[in-house]
């Protein structure tokens, strides 16, 4: 879970694997995969950045790389 802040101040912790989308025009907004949206005062560059380095906490990278692997030697 990634750590973002709502407009009115109070932080909220997000699943950062249900993140479809992240866009700034300029507020920035969240889209999950479920298609609800939300707003939030962190830049765009910021929350891709926690999504990074959750991913990279959890092991969703080596996890990706051993399954290339593995259909690779199929």
């Amino acid at each position: 879970m990634i750590s973002v802040t709502r407009l009115n101040g109070t932080q909220m912790w997000l699943n950062a694997l249900l993140i479809e989308t992240v866009e700034e025009t300029p507020d920035t907004y969240i889209t999950l995969v479920t298609g609800k949206r939300l707003i939030v005062l962190e830049k765009a560059v910021d929350i891709i950045l926690l999504v990074k380095q959750y991913n990279l906490e959890i092991g969703v990278n080596n996890a990706t790389i051993k399954v290339q692997q593995t259909e690779e030697t199929s």
